[in-house]
């Protein structure tokens, strides 16, 4: 993909900046998705790590995540004053029954309702306040590169749940992942589908090539192209949320971004970077940017007790979550 660079990007960061304060403060969240299953039934996005796995799982329901474990990262999130980004899981991984029961769990433990990001949800009506607004996968800001790289993950499918969650009272999201092929002037589809669909939240990713994938030998998108991509959507949307991923190679990307409109980070191994360098990379990356960090990724007397404060079944995974952590080195 050819990156032009654009003369007046740094006066957009600006303005873009100067937006964000205005409308949200000074603090950059931590984020981090809760993954309920490495399976999914659809299986045939072309960068997604699952598409590489389905042939290989023979019995889906041995790929779903133990609950209890799930919950224990929940406390863990609790404890370190993380935001669980969403509940996310293939489709047809867990019933709808099970995903609004762990969800109810989940809003007792962290005080407030979820995002999902479960795939395209025919059934919203079952939920209620223990889900605080529903994701759709776009993937991919331009619709003829979307039909080609989600086959099975139909637009129109996704707008349809994006307008009946709305309906029914739940904030509204999309997810964007970048160095898919699109471009700067897909710019103006995403912007009107934000506006459309009256889009609350938009989460960032670059592409994060995965082997056996056709994206396997890519490269991830330029940090002033994810930039600038960033800071427009910023300057259009004042007031939307807006939540960027990276990597751990790609640290030193969180400060650009976060100047050009993000309200807050996500991608990060959380339990292999808490208390390393990287994460106190992250924390100064926010700090630089003139930023207050919710959350810690270094102060290890927040992770808590060996055990579970809420429940004595989530014990062991809690104590494997804070072995893990407390090991880690600068």
């Amino acid at each position: 993909m050819l990156i032009v660079m654009n003369p007046e990007l740094f006066d957009l960061i600006k303005e873009a900046n100067k937006l964000t304060i205005q409308n949200h403060g000074d603090i950059v969240s931590l984020e981090r998705a809760i993954f309920l299953s490495w399976w999914c039934d659809k299986g045939d996005c072309a960068f997604c790590y699952m598409s590489t796995q389905k042939n290989k799982i023979k019995e889906p329901e041995k790929a779903r995540r133990k609950v209890p474990n799930i919950y224990a990262e929940a406390e863990m999130c609790k404890r370190l004053d993380w935001n669980i980004e969403f509940l996310s899981g293939g489709y047809e991984s867990f019933t709808t029954l099970e995903i609004k029961n762990i969800a109810t769990n989940i809003k007792n433990i962290m005080g407030e309702g979820v995002w999902l990001n479960t795939g395209i949800t025919e059934d919203l009506e079952e939920y209620g306040d223990e889900i605080t607004g529903i994701t759709g996968a776009v993937e991919v800001a331009n619709p003829k590169l979307h039909e080609k790289i989600c086959p099975s993950k139909s637009l129109t499918d996704i707008s349809n749940m994006l307008e009946i969650a709305g309906d029914l009272g739940f904030k509204k999201a999309i997810t964007i992942i970048l160095g898919l092929g699109e471009t700067l002037e897909d710019l103006e589809y995403l912007i009107d589908y934000i506006k459309t669909y009256k889009i609350d939240r938009i989460i960032f990713y670059s592409l994060n090539p995965h082997k056996e994938t056709v994206y396997a030998d890519s490269s991830q998108p330029a940090s002033l192209y994810y930039s600038e991509v960033v800071a427009r959507i910023r300057l259009e949307f004042p007031k939307i949320e807006i939540i960027c991923g990276t990597w751990i190679d790609n640290l030193a990307n969180i400060g650009i971004l976060i100047l050009s409109g993000a309200t807050g980070i996500t991608k990060f191994p959380l339990f292999k970077m808490f208390g390393t360098k990287y994460g106190k990379r992250v924390e100064e990356e926010v700090k630089a940017a003139g930023r207050q960090l919710k959350g810690t990724f270094t102060d290890k007397t927040m992770l808590g007790p060996k055990k579970s404060n809420l429940n004595p079944g989530w014990d062991k995974f809690i104590k494997r979550y804070v072995n893990e952590s407390l090991k880690n080195k600068y």
